[in-house]
Formats: structure tokens, sequence, C-alpha cells
């Protein structure tokens, strides 16, 4: 009864599958590039692109969220690559389909309709064994492994650029984009683009660290730095990204007013010039491609010989109009040193042209690697080399025996030798061992390198160089004496490793740095899905929240050392004065007592932009209890020293006795004194001894008025009747100093209560300003 139901369950499930599978055939309709693009037949390749382009925008995956939008997007681009073509859009209008759209229709004899938009050649699977050579287009000659891409692409990228292509066996897309890849890589490859070919299957690790997180995906590598391919995968676009992914102004365009100034660089630059002439406007792929791999060596300038700006040029050099030309310019820039013509110009040939000018005839020795390569290492199964080397300054008084040195190099033919000059001012170190700190430049010494570390034999050419006849017959003549004997080379020394004295500013690299990584940013924003960008989002939040965290800390740390009780160490009894030993459980940071003048200049600093939770106690003072005040003051909240969120400064009412009556109209309360009718009359207050506890942040102030708890001398007759008036003055003017010493009894009671928070709080609207300064009359 089991395997009775298990058959049925079976057989209902094949009926469905068939069912399903002539449903799908019935609905296949034919494909229809024209109806696609919605186009008439008669339409111009104008027409075409620009019909395609608004497509490709609305449809992009990227950016239309409808399910369909894949599918559309893959058929927008399969019907322009159709119509783009002439060949295939004729083979179209006159059978209905192409090599590369026939799956497109009703073949029923080897293709299937999957999708609407995906069709598979005999397995829907596409197993490897029923590849038909795809996948060894793909895998045998292209496939990249991680260890291969570090250590050969990358550093290779900084010579040519490489096309790489993400991919796996169960990508859909991927066979849909696989007939454009192959014809592009065909047109590439032998312009000396590098092709890669990464299967996520297989090397998922690397597909990682390149950051593709889908297939397909295409990418460039050029200079190491990965960038993504984002647009319709036609040859046209695959070929403008990469030439897009080349370095801006690798080729200078030259014309009959620049051409001077192009060719007069050698100096400069130290390095020979190359002027290619061919009759298309733009510059040539395969031209960019060598001067992006000899950058280093050769400057590279194109002229157009279809402008009537190029016809000076054109005449000057002879050049034959029907076929593409390259010459090569040394130190002479009136004449080339070599040159090639060629109709079909070769990357093979281009070369071979420019390997062998890659040098002047005389260049200057500006780094370590052009040394190596001037002056290589001697080999045992090869003939010596040896360099003759200038060691001489730039100054204008040297330009004698440069230009005497440059003439005896342009005039050897010996390949063993190579001819080359220093600046002592740029290369101090390498000239003081080769000198020996006897003479000065200028001078020529013969050295051959023995070995990569540095050691190298030589031999210095006496008596100097000045360029005359003598001194080149003395050097021709110790050259054709090395030839002949080797061992007159009788000094060794280990040459430190030369400046690079064409390196960029640390500066410019880091801006230059800065330059591409906010690129890639924007880049990966415009183009890169959620996943993509999920690592650059979460860099973001994580460095917003360890910010913003801490300004949340800082900010309740700051309130509770605002709030924290101290303690009552002290006692008081009645009528009695309080002890001014008043103490505080936060040990003081320091043994005295930091007090500023709040004055027109530390105004702003020291209340107005005072940080937040942060208070500023202020004792006003003038100046004849200026010392004493200050000294209590000092004693009273010495105390409270070790809280950071207190400062202590000190008001001359003297000078802003202004400022004090408008603060103090803010707490009319508190101001609500005993005074003489005289005061009240005149509204004179005496503010010294006061003292103001100042909230610049939340603009409030806390209020100390003085209350004398001391004895009043002045109450008491100290004198009896009959004393004399020196006396009673020296009474009195003591009797005024201790009642201002004891203004400040009770402030240690009061910062108490400050750092309790349980003070009345007065707040101020604005701070006015300290400018006024009352004069004194």
């Amino acid at each position: 009864m089991v395997m009775m139901r298990m058959v049925v369950a079976l057989l209902s499930v094949l009926m469905v599958c068939v069912l399903l599978m002539h449903a799908t055939v019935a609905n296949t309709g034919e494909f229809d590039p024209y109806k696609v693009l919605g186009v008439t037949r008669s339409a111009s390749q104008a027409e075409i692109k620009k019909v395609y382009k608004r497509l490709a925008k609305e449809w992009h995956p990227d950016k239309n969220k409808n399910p369909e939008a894949e599918d559309m997007f893959i058929k927008i681009t399969k019907s322009y690559e159709i119509l783009s073509n002439e060949e295939k859009r004729a083979t179209f209008d006159r059978y209905g389909q192409t090599d590369n759209t026939h799956s497109y229709g009703h073949s029923h004899h080897r293709f299937r309709h999957f999708h609407d938009n995906f069709f598979f050649d005999e397995s829907f699977f596409h197993f490897p064994f029923n590849n038909k050579g795809g996948q060894d287009f793909a895998g045998s000659k292209y496939t990249l492994h991680f260890n291969q891409y570090v250590n050969e692409v990358v550093p290779d990228s900084f010579k040519r650029p490489y096309l790489i292509k993400i991919t796996s066996d169960w990508c859909l897309s991927c066979i849909h984009i696989e007939p454009v890849w192959k014809e592009t890589v065909q047109d590439l490859e032998p312009l000396g683009i590098g092709i890669g070919v990464v299967d996520v299957g297989y090397e998922r690790r690397l597909a990682n660290h390149l950051g593709a997180h889908q297939t397909p995906s295409i990418l460039g590598v050029v200079n190491s730095k990965v960038t993504f391919f984002h647009y319709a995968v036609v040859k046209e676009h695959l070929m403008q990204f990469v030439e897009d992914l080349l370095p801006q102004r690798l080729v200078e365009k030259v014309t009959d007013k620049n051409n001077q100034e192009f060719l007069k660089r050698w100096h400069e630059l130290n390095k020979p010039h190359v002027l290619l002439f061919d009759q298309v406007p733009s510059v040539p792929l395969l031209y960019k491609l060598t001067a992006f791999a000899y950058k280093d060596y050769v400057q590279f300038g194109y002229v157009d010989q279809g402008l009537s700006e190029t016809a000076d040029l054109l005449k000057r050099f002879n050049i034959n109009t029907y076929a593409p030309t390259m010459l090569v310019f040394k130190e002479d820039v009136e004449k080339p040193a070599d040159i090639i013509q060629a109709k079909g110009m070769k990357k093979q040939i281009i070369d071979e042209f420019i390997s062998n000018n890659k040098f002047l005839l005389a260049p200057r020795l500006v780094n370590q690697n052009l040394f190596d390569e001037l002056c290589p290492v001697k080999q045992f199964h090869r003939r010596r080399k040896y360099c003759v080397l200038l060691i001489t300054g730039e100054e204008e008084s040297f330009a004698t025996g440069n230009e005497a040195f440059l003439s005896l190099a342009s005039a050897n033919t010996n390949d063993v030798l190579r001819f080359a000059y220093i600046y002592q001012r740029h290369q101090q170190p390498l000239c003081d061992i080769l000198l020996k700190n006897n003479d000065g430049p200028p001078q020529v010494v013969i050295l051959e390198r023995r070995n990569s570390a540095g050691k190298v034999l030589y031999k210095p050419v006496l008596g100097g160089w000045n360029g005359s006849k003598e001194d080149k017959h003395k050097l021709l003549e110790e050259l054709e004496r090395l030839q002949k004997d080797p061992s007159i080379l009788n000094y060794d020394a280990i040459l430190p490793e030369l400046n690079n004295e064409f390196a960029s500013m640390f500066l410019i690299r880091w801006i230059y740095t800065a330059y591409d990584f906010l690129s890639e940013i924007i880049d990966d924003l415009l183009h890169s899905n959620w996943r993509e960008m999920m690592p650059l989002l979460s860099l973001i939040f994580s460095a917003l929240f360890i910010l913003f965290g801490t300004v949340i800390i800082q900010a309740f740390s700051d309130s509770s050392e605002e709030k924290q009780p101290k303690a009552k160490e002290s006692s008081k009894c009645e009528n009695d004065s309080p002890s001014t030993s008043n103490t505080s459980s936060r040990p003081p940071r320091k043994s005295f007592v930091e007090v500023t003048e709040l004055t027109d200049i530390t105004y702003t600093s020291n209340l107005v932009k005072l940080r937040p939770g942060h208070i500023n106690v202020v004792l006003v003072l003038s100046d004849a209890t200026k010392n004493i005040l200050l000294s209590k003051f000092a004693k009273e909240v010495y105390s409270f020293t070790g809280s950071l969120t207190l400062h202590f400064s000190f008001l001359n009412v003297d000078k802003h006795n202004e400022w004090m009556a408008a603060v103090l109209e803010y707490a009319q309360d508190a101001m609500q004194i005993d005074m003489d009718e005289d005061d009240l009359a005149s509204r004179k207050v005496d503010y010294t001894g006061y003292v103001l506890a100042l909230n610049g942040h939340k603009k409030y102030l806390c209020l100390f008025k003085p209350v004398y708890t001391g004895e009043d001398l002045e109450s008491k007759q100290e004198e009896e009747e009959g004393g004399s008036r020196s006396r009673k003055g020296m009474t009195r003017s003591r009797s005024t100093t201790l009642q201002i010493h004891h203004k400040l009894d009770r402030l240690g009671l009061w910062m108490e209560r400050l750092m309790e928070g349980t003070l009345p709080r007065y707040y101020v609207p604005a701070w006015p300003g300290l400018d006024k300064i009352t004069v004194n009359k």
C-alpha cells in the first residue's frame, strides 16, 4: 500500500513538471530587439543609442527595484548589442535571428528557454562536461588563483591593466555575457591587457579579497587598485572601461605650437621623448598602454596628422602620412635618435623600439633603480660592463664640462660602456665615498658593480674634468686600458643607495591617496548594493558611536562631579566665629590656589565659552583690599581645588563696577541687604568680598554676600578718654583690616552648598560685556 502511494506521488510530480515545461514553451515568444527597444526597423544608430541609454538607465537592477528589472535589462542589452552591429542587424532583418540570438526564438533542437531571458546549451544546469568550449576558454588559460593574483597580477598591474571576470558554474547571467566577453578578450589581449577569470566555486578567497560578492562581476586592476565595471556588458563599454582605468595625461597632444617645449623637457624629466604620428583624432589605445608600461622611462606625445596645426611638424620631419610613424628624441631635439614606420603597428614592434631607446645617451642618475639598470651587477657568464660616471653640478659654471661629456657619450659605440652623470648636491653620500672628500666636482669615475649589496670596483680619472681636449684624451686612454686590463680599477667601496630625486612630497602622496579613497567611496555609493556597502557603513556607524559615546560619558562625568557632595568636617557654635578649617573629601591637586584675573581678554574663555559642567568662582575685590581678600579667599577654597570642574578668578570692582551692577540686576532677591539711608539714596553698594559662582554654559549664577562674624572693634571703645590721636588712628586702621578679613568667614560653608547643588540659582539671559571700565574718580 505504501509503495502504491509513493508511485502515485512520483507520477503526479512528473506530470506537473511536463505540464510546466509545455506551458513554458507555449508562452515563449519570438525575441524582437526592435520591439524591446521600441524603435522602428528604419531607426538610425543615433536613435537606437539614445533609446538604449534611456532604457538601460531606467531598468538597471541597482536603481529599479521591480522584480522584472534584471530580465528586462538583459533583454535591452542584448537588443542593443544586435542593433548596434550592422552585420548582426542585417542578419536579424533577413533571417529573424543571429548567431547569438537564436536562443531567443524557437530553436528546439539545441536550446531551451528558461525564465524569459536565459538560454542554455543542452543542459539547464550547465555542468562542465556539457560546456561546448566555454569552460576551456575561461578556465584553462585565464583562471586566477589567490597566490597567482598576489604574486604576479598585482606587481604586473603597475605596467599593464588587468580585466578580470568573476563567474561560477551556477551563474545563469554568466552564460549570457560569455559571447561578449570572448569577443572583447580577443581584441584586448593582443594589445597587452592582462586577462583573468575567477571561479567563485573554487576561489572564494580571491573573490572576497577583490570585493566581488555577486556573479557575474567584471573588474579592472591598475596599480594594484581594483575598480568595478557597472555598465551594460557590451564590447564598446568594456573597451572604454579599460581605457578609463589608465591614469590621465599619459600622452600629451603635440602641435606646432608646443613641440619645442615638449621636446626640450628631456633635461628636466631626464627621459627620452617619443612622438607618434597618426591620422586618427584620438590617441590609440595601444599607444596609451605603451605609455603606461614605460612611463618611468619615456615621455610620450601624439601628433594628429589631420590637423592643420601639425603641418609644420609633418614637413619638418618628412613624415609619411600613409602609415603611423614613431620618432624618439634624446638630447638632440632637432634630430630624432631613432625612427620606426609601419602600416600595422603591432605591440611587439613598439615594445622592441621603446626598449632599445629607454635611456638618454648620458642620463642623470636620479634613483637607485636607474643606477641598477644603467650599471648592472657583474655576471660571470657575460661580458663586463662599466659605468663612466661624471660627478658635477647644475650651476652654469659646469655647463661647458657637462656638454663635453655629453658629446663624448654621443660618440660612444661600445656597448659595454655606459655614460651617466650625477649632481653632487643631490647625491652627496655617494659622492663623498667616490671622491674620498679630496677633490670637489667635476670628476670622472670609472666603476664596475660587483654585487647587489653595493660593492664596486672603481678608479677616478686623475686631473678632474673641465671638458678640454686633454681631459677627453686622458679619459679615452683610460677606457682603452680598461678593455685590456680590468685590474686598473684598484679601488673598492660599498656605495649607499641613491636618493630618489623625483620622489613626491609626503603631503602630495597623501592628497593623491585621499583622492583615490574618496573616489572609491563615491563609486561604491553610486553603484554598489547594500551588501557591498556594509563594511563602509559599519565603519561609519562605529566611528559615530565612539564619538557620541565619549561625549555622553564626559557629560555624565561632569554632572556627577558637579553634584558630588562634600563632607562637612567643620562645626560652628552659636554667637561664635565658625571654624575656618573646612576640608573636602577630594584631595587637592596642587599645593596652591591658581586664581586668574577676570578681564576683557580672559572674559570669553573663562565665562562665556566655559565648558559644560564647569563653574568659575569669582572673588570681587578692589585695589585696596586685593592682598587681604586674596589671601583669605585662598585659605577658604583651598580644600576644593581638587575638583576639575571648578575654576577660580577675581574681579576688580574699581574697573568693572558697571558690570557687577548689570549682573546683579538678575539677583534682586539676594540684593535685599541692610544698607544705610545714604547708600540707598545714592544706590552705591560696596561689592568687595562678594563671590559669584558663574556657570557660563547654563547661564546662571550663585551669589555669596559677605557676613561679618568677627569682633567689631569700632563698636568698642578701646581707647580711654584722653588718648592720643595717633593711637586712635592706628586702632581705626586695624579695625578696618579685621573687618575686611572677616568678610569671607562663611565662604567655606557656601562652597560646600555650591558643590551639593543646594544654593539658589539666578539665571542670566545674556552675559553683559566686560569691555566697559569704570573710571576712578
